[in-house]
């Protein structure tokens, strides 16, 4: 037993070293695309005299502090006087600032990329916005002042400006549209304040909607993004920018694998109106949209489900003379594909204003094409209305009926009154609504006033309910309803009628 130990030790030795080999063995067949890339050093060195550091400060004001009430002859007295006077200003409580606390300047960095070399820098608006001095600091630790361009809120970007002390390198944007799910992308940046780093990840998603402005259309990656990697660059490996490194999701502040950024389809545009105008002059149409849901879609004989239904037209834009009204469903403009609201919204914002495009819609179960000339978006587009005054309605007493799990009324001067119903709004009045129904959880309420019924108009209950009657015989499953609140705000309803 103790004699046969050496063999066994021997025996043991020679499979570690077969296991070690094998382990080898088995590492360097590793495929090189589960090492990752090999070019990341190569685009770092590449790019990264284009990645800038953004500087800024900003002076806040200080107010006066009360100071604690203490009792006559308290022993903390002197202390806690002493303790406040130290930190008021000059003329300490009696001098020429009257002892109030000195405003204060605070200091914050973020990121940013050179676009031209004439001096032209990409940031977020975020990390500049409310600056009174913007500094941006060269990758060999040159600082120099700059001044703002101009900056979008809506996108949350912004262009700066500085007079360059020497060559500059400068990057390209890259087209976002390209990338694909599972990419290898590469991020510059400058996390919490360390300096000039690099990361790597893939794309994780596109065309995410987080619901931070009107415009979103992220690309996700899992890519690490730290607070001060904002407003820095996202590459491909052939070193162009597809991406303004904007927000993250976390709950400790760190990189958890979920970073947002701007793709560079949108970014180059904004870039580019900011530089001639100092300002975005988006595209507008002139309508109030909404979702397309299934049983809105089999309501319109829509299939599949697709398209931004129109549901309301501003009087005074360019969609009225075009011919577009309520209940249109919207499914291409000027060329492309909208599949859903969103995509509206960022196609016409990024069409040239003044532009004519052929806007294609679905009316009534049938495709139309309309030619509209774009007019601007302005920030403050709806102006309200003031109070006109009340029309004499008649006195007749409302007729009421139920339809659909509504209570409905004829509208009257009293249900104006009682609702708050502008005299612009016709239709008829929801009074109540039974709790079990459909129309309750579509959230529709007493003061809603119903417009339309299945596209044509209506202005009593009696209306309604041969409107209902008619579809339920007609093997209809579901009604759309035009609905308005009292303010004359449209929104689409499909209420199941089996």
């Amino acid at each position: 037993m103790i004699a046969a130990r050496p063999a066994l030790s021997r025996r043991l030795r020679m499979m570690g070293a077969a296991i070690s080999i094998g382990a080898a063995s088995m590492l360097g067949s590793v495929p090189a695309f589960a090492r990752g890339p090999e070019g990341i050093a190569d685009i770092a060195e590449k790019v990264i005299d284009a990645v800038v550091n953004i500087s800024t400060s900003q002076t806040i004001e200080a107010k006066d502090r009360t100071m604690p009430q203490l009792p006559p002859g308290s022993p903390f007295e002197e202390f806690f006087d002493d303790f406040f006077k130290n930190r008021r200003g000059p003329g300490g409580k009696g001098g020429e600032k009257g002892g109030e606390f000195q405003p204060r300047k605070t200091n914050s960095l973020g990121s940013g990329f050179i676009v031209d070399t004439a001096g032209i820098v990409v940031t977020n608006n975020h990390v500049i916005a409310d600056a009174d001095e913007i500094n941006v600091i060269l990758n060999d630790g040159t600082k120099i002042k700059a001044e703002v361009v101009g900056v979008d809120k809506k996108t949350d970007l912004a262009v700066l400006k500085f007079k360059p002390p020497k060559p500059l390198t400068a990057v390209k944007f890259g087209d976002s549209d390209k990338i694909r799910l599972g990419d290898w992308v590469v991020a510059i940046g400058n996390p919490f304040s360390l300096g000039g780093t690099v990361t790597a990840g893939i794309v994780s998603a596109k065309n995410r909607d987080i619901s931070q402005g009107p415009y979103d259309s992220y690309i996700q990656t899992d890519a690490a993004i730290n607070r001060g990697n904002s407003g820095g660059p996202l590459f491909n490996l052939d070193g162009e920018v597809i991406g303004v490194n904007t927000l993250i999701i976390s709950p400790t502040g760190g990189s958890i694998g979920l970073g947002f950024a701007v793709p560079s389809k949108t970014v180059a545009g904004v870039v580019d109106q900011l530089q001639k105008f100092g300002e975005l002059r988006r595209g507008w149409l002139g309508v109030r949209i909404q979702q397309v849901t299934d049983e809105i879609a089999d309501s319109l004989n829509i299939k599949p489900a697709r398209g931004a239904l129109v549901a309301g037209v501003d009087d005074k834009g360019p969609a009225k003379p075009a011919g577009i009204e309520p209940g249109d469903v919207v499914v291409k403009f000027d060329g492309k594909d909208v599949k859903d609201p969103k995509d509206l919204s960022r196609i016409v914002a990024d069409t040239a204003v003044g532009k004519e495009v052929d806007v294609v819609i679905i009316r009534k179960g049938n495709e139309e094409t309309r030619k509209v000339t774009l007019g601007r978006l302005e920030d403050n587009e709806k102006v309200q209305q003031a109070n006109a005054k009340p029309k004499d309605d008649t006195a007749e007493k409302p007729v009421t009926q139920k339809a659909l799990g509504l209570d409905l009324a004829s509208l009257s001067k009293d249900l104006r009154t009682k609702y708050k119903i502008k005299d612009s709004v016709k239709g008829v009045v929801v009074t109540g609504v039974d709790n079990a129904s459909d129309a309750a959880e579509k959230r529709l309420s007493a003061g809603d006033v119903i417009v339309e019924v299945a596209q044509e108009a209506v202005s009593s209950a009696a209306d309604i309910k041969k409107r209902v009657d008619q579809l339920k015989k007609d093997g209809k499953k579901s009604v759309l309803l035009l609905v308005s609140n009292g303010d004359g705000e449209l929104r689409f309803v499909a209420l199941g009628v089996q």
